[in-house]
């Protein structure tokens, strides 16, 4: 088995991939309405595609139902224009739901979250993944973090498995995805993808670009788009003054900010799309809100990163 070719609309993207925040209404419920102006804000803004009910979409507090509507929502606002990739995890039996009810809902791709809770061997995660992609036409990514760790065998396995077109990488071990993907060009014919996955991928994007991974998400695009665009352009046309004045001047000190509370990839950039103009509503148990102290420090570092950019204009 050898992986498909890349459908035309998940072909390499040329700028930002966003991962939307789920937007929540005061009582605690999915507020459509919000999320498809978020949606469509950052498609508005410039990103290559729209990766809907991932990690800082919270897949995790959505249920069956939730999942559905709002990956149905990600495809109508994006009109098209770019495509939708939707998160699908826990076991094998609901990930395999959640893979149906995105292709129901007319998503382009799924990126394939780890396995819930179980730290399984490699021929368990690699039936698992098979399992997965068996179950529609819709291409998969493969996210590799935590409890789904591969060797650089088990990916050119997935890498031959038809439907599976990718690797996004949250574990940051360049020694093992330099590995990696070398196994995979040596024995699998044909593109396979790979993405920087770490949270505020930007500040380690030199150095997965050293071994050849351009990809990366971008959780800072869902309230500074403007930054995210600037830091991609630079780094696109080799303006390394630029890259390290905003790697300086906003990640690092938004991952030192980001570093001071356990769900903070997720509440922080929530936060950040509030303090932005756009009330989303707060994150779901299990978790919480940023410090009052730390949302006062995310607005100054906004405000620091924004006035980089009017030094350049």
């Amino acid at each position: 088995m050898t992986s498909a070719p890349l459908p035309d609309r998940l072909s390499v993207p040329s700028g930002p991939l966003f991962f939307p925040v789920t937007a929540y209404g005061p009582d605690g419920s999915v507020n459509l309405d919000v999320y498809r102006a978020h949606v469509r804000r950052g498609v508005e803004a410039g990103a290559a595609a729209v990766f809907a009910c991932c990690g800082t979409g919270e897949f995790h507090a959505l249920t069956p139902e939730e999942y559905e509507a709002c990956v149905a929502a990600a495809v109508e606002e994006t009109a098209g224009r770019v495509p939708v990739v939707a998160g699908a995890g826990y076991g094998t039996a609901l990930a395999v739901r959640f893979a149906r009810l995105a292709a129901r809902a007319g998503a382009d791709g799924l990126l394939a979250m780890p396995p819930y809770l179980v730290v399984a061997g490699q021929e368990g995660l690699l039936r698992h993944y098979r399992e997965l992609a068996a179950a529609t036409e819709l291409p998969v990514v493969v996210y590799q973090r935590d409890n789904a760790v591969f060797t650089p065998g088990t990916v050119v396995e997935l890498a031959r498995t038809d439907g599976i077109i990718g690797l996004k990488d949250g574990l940051g071990d360049l020694d093992l995805m330099q590995r990696t993907v070398s196994a995979v060009r040596g024995e699998v014919p044909g593109d396979f993808l790979y993405f920087n996955g770490l949270p505020t991928a930007e500040l380690t994007q030199l150095a997965y670009r050293g071994i050849g991974i351009t990809l990366y998400s971008s959780a800072v695009f869902c309230f500074v788009p403007e930054i995210a665009l600037a830091f991609h352009r630079a780094l696109e046309t080799g303006d390394r003054a630029t890259v390290h004045r905003l790697l300086d001047g906003f990640y690092r000190p938004f991952v030192e900010l980001r570093a001071l509370g356990r769900g903070y990839a997720v509440s922080l950039v929530k936060a950040g799309v509030r303090l932005r103009g756009l009330d989303v509503g707060e994150v779901r148990p299990p978790l919480h809100e940023p410090a009052e102290e730390h949302l006062k420090q995310l607005s100054e570092v906004i405000e620091r990163g924004c006035a980089l950019l009017e030094e350049d204009a």
